[in-house]
């Protein structure tokens, strides 16, 4: 089958299908930040800190010796996770201690194992 043939070369347009789907469509500010949000999950690193994460609360330390990267490389991408809102941070005397900020970014990580897993 070529690409051509999953065009559609009509030009009658569906009302009804186009009216319920733009009723329940966004603004386009909202698809802007949407889009931000899943451009921090194209990086294999920050995915990585997430799914350690998800398993633990742990400090930049422990991070960099799971992933086998430096503390400052961590800790960069930790600081994007932190200003988009999926992890949070608690500080005990001198340790920084960094977990998801919550179940909703664990949902999205295990949604996406899971799509990646299914047959």
């Amino acid at each position: 089958m070529t690409e051509q043939s999953y065009s559609c070369d009509c030009d009658v347009i569906h009302e009804e299908v186009v009216n319920g789907a733009k009723a329940k469509m966004q603004s386009k500010e909202d698809y802007i930040r949407l889009a931000s949000l899943f451009k921090l999950f194209g990086d294999g690193t920050r995915v990585q800190i997430l799914h350690a994460l998800e398993q633990s609360e742990m400090c930049v330390c422990d991070l960099a010796v799971l992933l086998g990267v430096t503390k400052s490389a961590v800790s960069h991408q930790l600081k994007a996770l932190r200003l988009a809102n999926l992890v949070k941070f608690r500080r005990e005397a001198q340790i920084v201690y960094y977990s998801l900020a919550d179940d909703h970014v664990k949902e999205i990580i295990d949604k996406g194992f899971e799509h990646l897993w299914e047959k």
